[in-house]
């Protein structure tokens, strides 16, 4: 790889910010990077020169040179205070994704520390995924745990996506409203939950422009019309506060309006179903002081020269929010009778709740990667319970549809008999508490009090209450718990209990699917082969047993297990003693015979007869059928090889037949299959399954739904199948639904 070339020589096609000319220059006479070293001066420089030296030539979408963004997210984390290392890693956050450099060439040059956190930030752009929703679960995935290893990961993930915010325009709008879309959802509440705001108000309020323009530009004439009886107003209550502080020995203060940003307006009115006019705080007045103790002092003045509106009083100081916003809020009546909302902190809690955990930098005196913060720190819990059951959930909507729900901040706080606050959803009940406290507490939970009384499970929990779980070791969680849980930890802890108390089902179906793919010979001697444990290894399971129980639950599929296990048998050259080697029965398993004939038939073998799909196993292309002569006028009738009442037919009746290759009968055929499915009864089930099989393009021909109180629900399904690929993919998806406890196909003993 070529060296950059001194900055010098570049022929600059942007306008650097002061602050780079600064650092390139080693000339600081306004002090614009004294918080970094002339160590970590340098190490920001020699990432901007290698930056400039990779992107050169590219462009972005607006034509400006590639390099104005990479600059641009630089100088947004140099603003948050951050230190040489992340800010190296603003310009190099892409050159993994865009250029033929790897995390070993920028380690080699840059450290290990900006080497992990421009990994945490690359897209898995080379990682082939079986859908878009697929691939961004697993950039999620993969993002969640670099932010376990460096919190900073994710606030240059922040500021990347911030400056692709500002200059949106410039793409087609389409892509405009996903982007802004996958904003709102994710990326403002993480700024939110890291107690960002300067980065959370801007992220919601560009989100706000691209999705709803009209009602955007709306609001933003409102509030433009309404400015000067606002700042009329507004400077009314600052002019007496100024007043009236020092008259309290609060000798340092200052006293300001802030307006509030459009999405907070518009998220106000859609939530409490107002209209603008009705709209009290879209601006608030703002009280900085220097102690805790004039906080208090100075919203005594407020109530004293205001009439407080009941209700309206918040303690963020005493109870601090999860992303450890501190502040007092308090609602009075103004001039003219008018509401105002007022905000009383101290300057470290203004200056952390604009910049979060970056008010917090303490990077200069790290020496290590290790010594960051990471998900163990108290104010990331909510981080820490995220990955604790994200690994659960195989399902990629789902686990967007759980990061989403968590991510959001309504939270209601209540106490352990201990005395310890626990931050939970609006909504909660006594199960999410149990939950919370430990996986065990909840699947033994029996009872609750609240305050000291017995209470049903399904009580909503409420600020300030004192939560007491009764316990009993043979008590086990309810079906009936899905529906008034709340959290996504506590939902998802139920689901993992009852798929485990179906383990051995799993495990005997994944037995029973396995045997029939690879045939009864030799199969129990196959299972306790090194090759057969080298496959579970692979799969990320510790025995056979667990194996199987996955393929039985759909964790993973039979052509994965028979695939790695050929790949395992050959790498140890030694095959169990069974009447066919494992190539034979891999080779017979695919049920796949050469073409012979190039007619418009599906069924190679029968030209010219009549023939039909039999009742007992329905067999799709892909699987391997064997045609029976019948004793009617329905011709002949086509089997699976292995279906139960092929084995009495006299050999003289059995026709050998195969599959057409589906470009040989020159048509898109399906072929009906019937399916049922166990599943937790919710609200909902059914249509998440409808929408797996729309998205596979198949179609539902007849359904039935049976449930019974305190019982999973049975689903049987008959559908349209092309081929046994499709019909494995879907049984994959379906199977890793939290929900689902069994699938199985109807007629066929193996499914």
């Amino acid at each position: 790889m070529n060296v950059a070339s001194p900055i010098c020589s570049f022929d600059l096609s942007i306008d650097l910010p002061d602050w780079l000319d600064a650092c390139i220059r080693g000339d600081d006479p306004h002090g614009l990077v004294s918080n970094l070293s002339p160590e970590e001066i340098d190490l920001v420089k020699r990432a901007f020169e290698f930056g400039y030296s990779l992107h050169e030539g590219q462009c972005r979408a607006s034509g400006e040179p590639y390099i104005a963004h990479p600059v641009a997210v630089a100088g947004l984390l140099r603003d948050l205070g951050g230190n040489g290392a992340t800010i190296a890693a603003g310009f190099l956050h892409d050159v993994v994704e865009d250029t033929d450099v790897t995390l070993d060439d920028i380690e080699e040059r840059f450290g290990e520390e900006v080497r992990h956190l421009v990994e945490g930030v690359t897209k898995l752009s080379k990682f082939n995924f079986s859908s878009k929703t697929e691939r961004q679960a697993e950039n999620f995935r993969r993002m969640f745990l670099a932010m376990a290893r460096d919190i900073r990961v994710i606030v240059v993930k922040l500021a990347d996506r911030l400056h692709n915010m500002r200059t949106l325009h410039h793409l087609p709008p389409q892509k405009q409203k996903r982007i802004a879309r996958e904003t709102l959802d994710i990326f403002a509440p993480l700024a939110n939950r890291l107690g960002i705001g300067r980065f959370k108000w801007e992220l919601e309020d560009l989100s706000f422009k691209y999705l709803d323009p009209e009602a955007y530009q709306n609001i933003r004439e409102l509030v433009t019309d309404k400015r000067a009886d606002r700042e009329s107003r507004i400077q009314s209550v600052i002019s007496v506060l100024q007043e009236r502080l020092p008259q309290t020995g609060i000798s340092k203060f200052e006293v300001s309006g802030r307006p509030k940003h459009l999405y907070g307006i518009a998220h106000k009115m859609q939530r409490q179903r107002k209209e603008f006019n009705e709209i009290y705080d879209i601006a608030a007045v703002r009280i900085v002081v220097n102690t805790n103790d004039e906080c208090y002092r100075a919203l005594a003045v407020v109530h004293d020269a205001f009439n407080p509106i009941p209700g309206r009083f918040k303690d963020y100081i005493g109870l601090p929010k999860p992303n450890r916003y501190q502040s007092l809020h308090t609602g009075v009546i103004g001039r003219g009778g008018r509401p105002i909302e007022v905000q009383i902190r101290t300057y470290e809690m203004h200056h952390i709740a604009e910049y979060g955990i970056a008010a917090h930098w303490k990077y200069k005196e790290c020496g290590s990667v290790q010594s960051q913060w990471t998900a163990e720190d108290e104010k990331f819990t909510w981080l820490r319970q995220l990955l604790e059951w994200q690994s659960d959930l195989k399902d990629a909507q789902e686990y967007l549809d759980s990061i989403k729900d968590n991510l959001f901040e309504d939270d209601v706080y209540v106490f352990t008999p201990n005395g310890d606050v626990v931050s939970l959803k609006q909504g909660a009940t006594p199960i999410d508490f149990a939950y919370r406290i430990h996986t065990e507490v909840g699947n033994h939970c029996a009872g609750a009090k609240i305050d000291g009384r017995i209470v049903p499970l399904d009580s909503n929990l409420e600020n300030g209450n004192i939560v007491e779980i009764i316990t009993q070791k043979n008590s086990h969680p309810s079906l009936d718990w899905l529906n008034c849980v709340v959290t996504p930890s506590a939902r998802n802890r139920i689901r993992q209990w009852y798929k485990r108390s179906h383990r051995d089902e799993n495990l005997s179906r994944g037995r029973e699917m396995l045997e029939k793919e690879l045939g009864k010979s030799g199969f129990e001697a196959l299972l306790k082969s090194d090759p057969m444990q080298d496959v579970a290894e692979r799969c990320n399971y510790h025995s056979v047993d667990d194996l199987l129980a996955a393929l039985g639950y759909g964790e993973v599929t039979l052509n994965q297990v028979v695939n790695r296990l050929q790949d395992a048998v050959k790498a140890r050259e030694e095959v169990p003693e069974t009447p066919k080697t494992l190539q034979q029965t891999l080779s017979l398993s695919t049920g796949s015979v050469p073409d012979t004939t190039t007619s418009k038939s599906p069924i190679a073998g029968i030209e010219g007869m009549v023939y039909h799909i039999a009742g007992c196993c329905k067999p799709v292309p892909g699987e391997p059928i064997i045609g029976v002569v019948t004793r009617s006028d329905r011709g002949i009738s086509i089997h699976q090889q292995n279906c139960p009442n092929v084995a009495s037919i006299p050999g003289e009746r059995l026709v050998p037949i195969s599959w057409n290759s589906p470009h040989q009968n020159g048509r898109a055929q399906t072929y009906p299959v019937d399916i049922s499915i166990e599943v937790l009864d919710r609200v909902g089930v059914l249509n998440d399954i409808l929408s797996r099989l729309k998205d596979n393009n198949i179609n539902v021909h007849s359904a039935q739904v049976r449930t019974s109180d305190g019982k999973p629900a049975i689903i049987d399904l008959g559908i349209g199948i092309r081929d046994r690929t499709q019909l494995e993919r879907t049984f994959a998806q379906i199977r890793q639904m939290s929900d689902v406890l069994n699938l199985r196909r109807l007629g066929e003993m193996h499914k």
